[in-house]
C-alpha cells in the first residue's frame, strides 16, 4: 500500500526568510556594489540550503490548488477507509457518475489501512451507505475516487461521516489487466485453443448430422429438467433427510452389517433345503393347477353351495358366538358361572329317580324288554318302598322302635315288651 501522509507541522517560511536576508544585505551601507552582489548570492545560497535542510517539499499536490472541486464555500468533508490507495494522490478528483463533485484533501495511515479525507461541493447529496472505489481516469495512470450510490439508498452523507472499510475498494488497474492477460497468453489455456479445436474437429468430423440431431434433444432435456426443477430439489431434500437419518442410525447399521455375514452363512448352509422347498412349492402349484383344471366345475359348484352357508352364518350374527360361549361352561351359563362354582367346589341340587318304572320307561321303552322292570310298582302306580330321602338314617334305623305305617297316616310306634323283641334303646 502506497500513500502520502499530510503533516500538520507548519513549514518554515524559507522563501520569505531568503527575501528578508537579501533585503537586509542589499541595504547594508559602506560596502561596494560588487561586494553587495556577492553577499546577495551567498545569502541566497545559504537560504536555499536552509530550505532544503529544514523544509519538506511534497510538490504542488501538497497545496490546495486553485479551481479544484470541493474547495468552495459550504463544502463539506467526509472520510473513507481504503484498503489500498494504489497511486491516488492529494487533489485527485472525486467523481459521481463520471462527474467531478470534489477532490481528495488528505491521505493518512490509520492502523493497517489508509484514511482518505475528501471535500465535496455544497449541494452534492449522497446516501449514507455509499460505496467508494478507486478508478483509473486515463491510460496514463491518473487515478480518481468514485462514489457509487447503492441500489437501496439509506440516509444521507453529511459532514464528518466515515465510509467503513467494507464499502471501499478499487477497480482493476491497467497494470493488473495487462498482468492477467499476460498470464492467459503465456501460461494460461489460450495456447491450448489449437489443440482443443483440433480435437473437436476430430470428434465431430463426419458426425455433423448426429451432432445436429443431438443439439435439439439436449435442448429438450434441459427444458424438461428446468420444468422438473421443483421435483429435483424436493428429491435432493429427501436425500438430504435420508442421509441425516442414516447418519443418526450409523451405530445400528454398523451392527447390522456386522451380523449379516453370519446370517448369510446360515442361509448358505440351508441353501439345499431352501432349494428343495421352492421345488416342492413349484410341484404343489402344478398339482393345484391340474386339480383346478380337472375339477373346475365341481369347485365352482362347491363354492356356490358354500355361499348360502356363509350367508346363514353371517345372518346368525352374535347368536352363534353366544352359544359357543355356553359350550365350555355347560350346564351353567357364563353369566352365572361365578355363582355356581366357588373355587374347588360347585353348588348342585339334583333329584335322582332310580325307581324301576322310571328305569323301564327311560331305557327299555321301544325294546322287547319294555315293561319287564315295572312289576307290581308299575301295576299299582306307586313305589314299593319309600324314597331314599324318606328312608331315614340307615345306621340308626335298626335301633329305632318299630312302627306301623298306614297309608295316609303318620307312623304309629309299637310298644316294646322288656325281654322280648328288640331291646329298648
Amino acid at each position: 500500500m502506497s500513500s502520502r501522509t499530510s503533516r500538520s507541522t507548519p513549514r518554515p517560511p524559507c522563501r520569505a526568510n531568503a527575501r528578508a536576508y537579501a533585503r537586509v544585505v542589499g541595504r547594508s551601507p559602506g560596502r561596494p556594489a560588487n561586494a553587495r552582489a556577492f553577499a546577495r548570492v551567498v545569502v541566497v545560497l545559504v537560504a536555499l540550503v536552509a530550505c532544503l535542510t529544514g523544509c519538506q517539499w511534497d510538490g504542488l499536490n501538497s497545496l490546495p490548488l486553485p479551481g479544484t472541486q470541493g474547495r468552495g464555500e459550504n463544502s463539506y468533508q467526509v472520510q473513507i477507509q481504503m484498503p489500498n490507495v494504489t497511486t491516488l494522490s492529494q487533489n485527485s478528483p472525486v467523481m459521481v457518475d463520471d462527474v467531478t463533485v470534489g477532490s481528495v484533501d488528505t491521505i493518512e495511515v490509520q492502523n493497517w489501512h489508509a484514511l482518505v479525507t475528501v471535500s465535496l461541493n455544497d449541494g452534492v447529496e449522497l446516501p449514507e451507505n455509499v460505496t467508494a472505489k478507486i478508478g483509473q481516469t486515463s491510460l496514463l495512470g491518473s487515478q480518481h475516487l468514485a462514489l457509487v450510490p447503492p441500489v437501496d439508498p439509506e440516509g444521507r452523507l453529511e459532514q464528518g461521516d466515515v465510509v467503513p472499510l467494507d464499502r471501499a475498494g478499487a477497480y482493476p488497474t491497467t497494470e493488473q489487466t495487462l498482468s492477467s492477460l499476460s498470464v492467459v497468453l503465456n501460461g494460461g489455456g489460450l495456447a491450448q485453443i489449437q489443440d482443443i479445436t483440433t480435437e473437436l474437429n476430430n470428434a465431430i468430423g463426419g458426425r455433423e448430422d448426429s451432432v445436429r440431431d443431438l443439439l435439439p434433444r439436449l435442448d429438450e432435456l434441459v427444458t424438461s429438467l428446468d420444468n422438473q426443477r421443483g421435483d429435483i430439489i424436493a428429491a435432493m431434500e429427501g436425500i438430504d433427510r435420508l442421509s441425516v437419518n442414516v447418519q443418526n442410525q450409523n451405530a445400528t447399521l454398523t451392527e447390522a452389517l456386522t451380523e449379516i455375514p453370519p446370517a448369510l452363512d446360515v442361509l448358505t448352509a440351508q441353501r439345499p433345503d431352501i432349494t428343495a422347498a421352492f421345488t416342492s412349492l413349484g410341484q404343489l402349484s402344478d398339482v393345484v393347477s391340474r386339480l383346478i383344471e380337472t375339477s373346475g366345475a365341481d369347485l365352482h359348484t362347491n363354492i356356490a353351495s358354500l355361499t348360502p352357508v356363509l350367508a346363514a352364518l353371517a345372518d346368525s350374527g352374535s347368536a352363534l358366538t353366544d352359544v359357543l360361549s355356553v359350550l365350555l361352561t355347560y350346564p351353567f351359563p357364563q353369566e352365572g358361572i361365578d355363582n355356581a362354582i366357588r373355587g374347588d367346589y360347585a353348588n348342585l341340587a339334583m333329584t335322582i329317580d332310580l325307581s324301576l318304572p322310571r328305569l323301564d320307561a327311560n331305557f327299555l321303552t321301544g325294546t322287547p324288554l319294555a315293561g319287564r322292570l315295572g312289576g307290581l310298582e308299575g301295576a299299582l302306580g306307586t313305589q314299593a318302598a319309600p324314597t331314599a330321602a324318606a328312608a331315614g338314617d340307615p345306621l340308626r334305623g335298626p335301633l329305632a322302635p318299630p312302627s306301623i305305617q298306614i297309608p295316609g297316616l303318620p307312623p304309629i310306634p309299637v310298644p316294646t315288651i322288656p325281654g322280648v323283641g328288640v331291646p329298648a334303646p
